[in-house]
């Protein structure tokens, strides 16, 4: 590794080590990692935007046309109405015309609405009915196929994903009281739930422990390792030297921090 990719890396390895300070508190190195990222996601997406939103499906479809007629003597002058639109969303920012952005902005929403309640019927709805109604194999529970638990194919599982989604449904259901049998089913639907919300909640909770630990070993690989590798034909005194000037910006800043910490201590008690 060349001394300035090290350079960069060691940044890395400080704007990790500065959000994760946010454990302990809020501090001036989590409040620049976060200022840093907010800003450089905002610049990036302007970006991505310009050149994948209005290049191609703007600028290049009026292309033919001349900006002397204002495009309408392009071979698709619709495309000035879109245009048109989406200017009009920065009066929102003048007091006065701020009414006007409200057309624009009504109909990308109602447009967004209709392209959004279709999908997620699709996805979250019809699959979800589509899987729940499956014919269920008894094969497994009379001897003719093989009783596995972990086999969603199975009988087994089947029947216990449509009852689980009827007694879910049953839960919600207050038109009923929930006593005798309902009682029992809707309580299994409470069960079920839980069941549910865990597993999505330890499945997030894995997911972002698998990319703290990513982040960890990538640091100690590209970092730590390289910093004290003096047999990399690239090494130079000054990866140790970067390597050490932050550790001690950590150990200053964890230092003037317990002494202030102790002179509000001796403040408060003098103060009592």
């Amino acid at each position: 590794m060349e001394f300035s990719t090290f350079l960069w890396t060691t940044f890395f390895a400080f704007v990790t080590l500065a959000t994760f300070s946010f454990l302990y508190k809020d501090n001036p190195f989590y409040k620049f990692a976060e200022h840093l990222v907010v800003g450089v996601s905002a610049g990036y997406f302007v970006v991505i935007l310009w050149h994948n939103g209005l290049v191609p499906n703007l600028f290049q479809r009026l292309e033919d046309g001349s900006w002397y007629y204002l495009w309408l003597n392009s071979s698709r002058p619709w495309y000035i109405i879109p245009a048109l639109l989406g200017a009009l969303m920065w009066t929102r920012f003048h007091k006065k015309y701020a009414w006007v952005s409200r057309w624009p902005m009504a109909m990308y929403i109602g447009i967004s609405t209709g392209i959004a309640i279709p999908l997620e019927m699709a996805n979250r709805v019809n699959k979800q009915l589509y899987a729940s109604m499956t014919e269920i194999d008894w094969s497994a529970f009379f001897g003719h196929g093989q009783f596995n638990l972990l086999d969603m194919t199975n009988g087994f599982s089947q029947l216990l994903i449509f009852a689980g989604t009827l007694s879910a449904l049953i839960y919600f259901f207050f038109s009923k009281a929930h006593t005798g049998l309902f009682g029992g089913v809707a309580k299994f639907g409470i069960w079920i739930l839980m069941i549910g919300f865990g597993a999505s909640f330890g499945f997030t909770v894995m997911a972002r422990i698998s990319l703290f630990i990513q982040r960890i070993q990538d640091m100690d690989n590209r970092w730590f390792k390289v910093a004290f590798d003096t047999s990399n034909p690239h090494y130079h005194f000054g990866f140790q030297l970067v390597f050490w000037l932050m550790i001690l910006l950590i150990v200053v800043y964890t230092v003037m921090e317990i002494i202030a910490y102790r002179s509000r201590s001796k403040r408060a008690v003098e103060q009592h």
